[in-house]
């Protein structure tokens, strides 16, 4: 078992200590494999470039890891363990399938940066992935807006009826606030956009490599000069991932906590599908929002993989740990399950039914009483006082307002919405990740061909 390891030194190694020090890398390496194949094959690319691989073991070496990319991708590359990480076994699939040269692919390399390099294209194309779908989700709740732009319902404040509202008014929070992380995904975007590979164990290699040249190949604009801090920056970019999909979260969340609210009996301003509901085991009446339910605790639950993430990678001294090992677990398991919550969010939006009549219902004049204030301004009363005379009327049971006299038609205001403004900032968003996308599946392509 020992003789399988890339470490290996012919000693032994005893097994329970391999079993714990492996863990479930056998697994969770499964999603880095494609990732891992890609950046072999840009590092065969490199190693030839400078002299340090021949052009035809290159040549073999990039074909193998095709075919290896793509059996990763169909789930049909396999980890044994005993090989104990995705690196072992993708090494040991090339010196099988094309011998000698398979044995030369780790030169000038780590585990550390290699692994580094894995996960820098796998949350690449994770970053863009939640990018798309929150594109889509925003310009479901865009939709959703401005066919409801105009229908009443309920402002809250403390839990309270506050001041008038509409469903588009609603809506569209939630679109403006999707459009705000989209702005800051290219934050995100700028901190990923850097290679670590020649970093190796930490500290470079005495070989000369070309690290801006596997950059390019792989599409990074600038390489991530520290090997030292290529180290450190393990957990780091994970942790700045999944605080963004935490904010992005966050604002769900709120709608999430809305819909389920709304949607009770005693409100009554939304109803969702019956195909959006479960049952009850003992109450043949019920259907329950346990999608909304669930789809809350998601929310929660990525704050608590992220807070994980955090925890592993704090508190360690420079350059690398073991430690890190414990990151890619919470880390994939809270991207798949924020792609899930996208996902889902996305086909609820469209089809959530609004029933107007309880919406308007309630409704009453009590939310008018800051737009009455305002009409007593406009005719000269001093805001205070304006303010003071309505909470008499409204105490004394003598509020009649003119729920027509004003509404608020500034930016943003329930008569402007400015849905296509926001429409139109979300179409640029959505540009910027579509060309990236096909930016960097052109630099795959070149990394490819023969």
């Amino acid at each position: 078992m020992a003789n399988d390891m890339l470490w290996a030194k012919g000693l032994p190694l005893d097994a329970a200590i391999h079993r714990f020090t492996v863990g479930d890398d056998p697994w969770v390496d499964l999603a880095l494999a494609p990732h891992d194949a890609l950046g072999s094959a840009a590092h065969a690319r490199m190693l030839a470039r400078v002299g340090l691989l021949p052009e035809a073991d290159m040549k073999a070496l990039v074909g193998a890891l095709h075919a290896l990319h793509d059996e990763a991708r169909a789930g049909a590359f396999t980890i044994r363990p005993e090989q104990e990480d995705g690196h072992t076994a993708l090494e040991a699939a090339l010196v099988e399938r094309v011998g000698e040269p398979g044995r030369r692919i780790h030169l000038g390399r780590s585990r550390n940066d290699q692994v580094q390099l894995a996960l820098r294209l796998m949350l690449r194309e994770e970053v863009l992935k939640l990018g798309a779908q929150a594109v889509e989700l925003a310009g479901a709740f865009l939709d959703f807006a401005q066919a409801n732009a105009t229908v009443p319902m309920p402002g809250y404040t403390h839990m309270r009826r506050a001041m008038p509202s509409t469903f588009g008014l609603w809506g569209a929070a939630f679109a403006e606030g999707l459009l705000e992380e989209l702005e800051a995904l290219r934050g995100l975007w700028a901190r990923l956009d850097r290679c670590p590979l020649g970093a190796a164990a930490g500290f470079g290699v005495p070989l000369p490599i070309d690290r801006e040249y596997v950059a390019s190949l792989l599409g990074f604009s600038r390489v991530q000069r520290s090997p030292i801090d290529v180290q450190n920056s393990r957990g780091r970019h994970e942790t700045a991932t999944l605080t963004w999909a935490c904010s992005v979260a966050g604002g769900l969340e709120k709608w999430l906590w809305d819909v389920a609210l709304f949607s009770t009996e005693e409100f009554g301003f939304l109803a969702l599908p019956d195909a959006f509901t479960t049952g009850s085991s003992i109450m043949p009446q019920k259907k329950n929002p346990d999608v909304v339910e669930l789809a809350r605790a998601r929310c929660r639950e990525l704050r608590g993989l992220a807070k994980q993430v955090e925890e592993i990678a704090g508190g360690l001294p420079s350059s690398y740990h073991r430690d890190f090992q414990l990151l890619k677990r919470p880390t994939l398991t809270a991207l798949g399950s924020f792609r899930e919550l996208l996902d889902v969010l996305t086909r609820l939006v469209p089809v959530l039914k609004i029933r107007a009549e309880a919406a308007a219902r309630a409704s009453d004049d009590t939310l008018y009483a800051a737009h009455h204030a305002y009409v007593l301004v406009g005719k000269g009363l001093p805001f205070r006082d304006a303010y003071r005379e309505v909470a008499h009327q409204i105490s004394d049971g003598n509020f009649h307002p003119d729920r027509a006299a004003l509404t608020a038609t500034h930016l943003g205001g329930a008569g402007n919405l400015a849905l296509e403004q926001i429409r139109a900032e979300l179409s640029t968003s959505r540009s910027w990740l579509t060309e990236i996308h096909r930016t960097l599946a052109e630099c795959a392509g070149r990394v490819w061909q023969l």
